[in-house]
């Protein structure tokens, strides 16, 4: 057995895993990681990405630079052009990003899942009443990036965006371990909510990153404020920026989870299961 098969073995068992990733100071540690993946030293960004590369499945064909100037810059990475093809049909929303499906489909009323037996709501979520009630017994999909993924994230339709509110909260790990342990892990993490109108009948469709463990950064590129664990600005961001379908928006400094809503009327595309790996571009729902 490789070195690499024995550590992701020993990983791969749930209590450690929850024990390694989650019972520790995790905002410390998230802020020591952010300080660190930033050294542009050769023999700390090589060491880096090899330990990196033990834990992950981490493919770099795909990125546009060959070389990086820290293990940051790897994490970052973007590809090169052509590489995630987006899905041009107007009836379709496409995924905003590269992920692993997770818990999606029908809200009930304004309830929803985060895994098997673990139910949050909107509100719970959202903190708006009136937002609540304009995605009730609408269509969720729950999209989760992984450390190697691709970490940028794309406009899922023509869209403008109207309002950014930012919720300050915990660093929880996200992977599915965490989920099926903590209640309302989404609610309580760190995380943005994006309000995008489409050009395509004016639908409101939301956009929810949320950080987690060492990835508790978001950047957008309509605001110049990175949004993160010392961040107290406004909560509350009125905007008016246009995209184009599959335009870039932001990034993760990691990985992390994508939530996306949308209202009744929305479906989630026949291809879109729950464990699936989907690409940002590639269909997630149909409008109505």
């Amino acid at each position: 057995m490789t070195v690499r098969a024995s550590v992701l073995r020993i990983f791969r068992q749930e209590d450690l895993n929850f024990l390694l990733t989650n019972r520790i100071p995790r905002q410390l540690l998230t802020r020591f990681m952010g300080w660190f993946s930033k050294i542009e030293q050769p023999l700390v960004r090589d060491l880096s990405i090899a330990a990196w590369r033990l834990f992950a499945d981490l493919h770099l064909e795909e990125a546009k630079k060959e070389r990086f100037a820290s293990l940051h810059d790897c994490f970052i990475r973007e590809l090169k052009d052509g590489a995630r093809p987006v899905c041009d049909y107007p009836g379709v929303l496409t995924s905003p990003c590269d992920a692993i499906v997770g818990a999606s489909g029908k809200l009930d009323r304004i309830q929803l899942l985060q895994a098997k037996g673990f139910p949050y709501t909107l509100y719970d979520l959202l903190g708006d009443a009136a937002l609540v009630n304009a995605y009730r017994d609408g269509t969720y999909a729950t999209l989760r990036i992984t450390s190697s993924m691709y970490h940028r994230f794309h406009a899922p339709h023509d869209s403008s965006v109207e309002q950014v509110t930012y919720f300050s909260g915990d660093t929880w790990n996200v992977n599915p371990i965490a989920l099926k342990r903590v209640e309302k892990l989404f609610c309580k993490n760190e995380r943005a909510m994006i309000r995008t109108r489409l050009a395509a009948g004016g639908h409101e469709v939301l956009l929810v990153p949320v950080a987690a463990v060492l990835v508790a950064s978001i950047r957008l590129h309509f605001m110049d404020a990175l949004l993160h664990l010392r961040y107290r600005g406004p909560n509350v961001v009125p905007c008016d920026t246009r995209f184009a379908k599959g335009e870039e928006m932001g990034w993760f400094q990691h990985g992390s989870t994508i939530l996306v809503f949308a209202p009744a009327g929305f479906r989630l595309h026949e291809r879109v299961r729950e464990g699936a790996v989907i690409r940002a571009g590639e269909p997630l729902m149909r409008l109505p």
